[in-house]
């Protein structure tokens, strides 16, 4: 069984930066594709960022291209979220996901391992 612990969040000012990270537990992550999704109040979870096992090839949603970065420590079964010039709207609860063996999917609903969520709150 598989287990991911998100760690880095908090509150930042608008503008500013934070990192995220997603510590796998119980498997090798090197053959796990991994996400990240947020999900803000009254709203769906949605797509980030993705970064495939193997080729380590990046994906991400329109809105965060630039000021996102996704990265992978396969050594450590770390993943990590580099998140820069922060906006309010980017204010959310921020999950890791990952699917062994796995290309790389868009929708929640395709990732079988989820992480418990962990807090962005940006303010203007």
């Amino acid at each position: 069984q598989v287990a991911l612990v998100e760690s880095g969040g908090g509150s930042v000012q608008a503008g500013g930066s934070l990192s995220l990270s997603c510590k796998s537990s119980g498997r090798t992550f090197k053959s796990d594709a991994m996400a990240w999704f947020r999900q803000a109040p009254g709203e769906e979870r949605e797509f980030v960022a993705a970064i495939a096992w193997g080729t380590g090839n990046t994906y991400y949603a329109d809105g965060v291209k630039g000021r996102f970065t996704i990265s992978r420590d396969d050594d450590h079964d770390v993943g990590f979220l580099q998140m820069n010039n922060l906006k309010p709207k980017d204010t959310a609860v921020y999950y890791c996901a990952a699917k062994r063996y796995s290309g790389i999917f868009y929708y929640s609903t395709d990732y079988t391992d989820w992480g418990q969520g962990i807090q962005v709150t940006v303010s203007s």
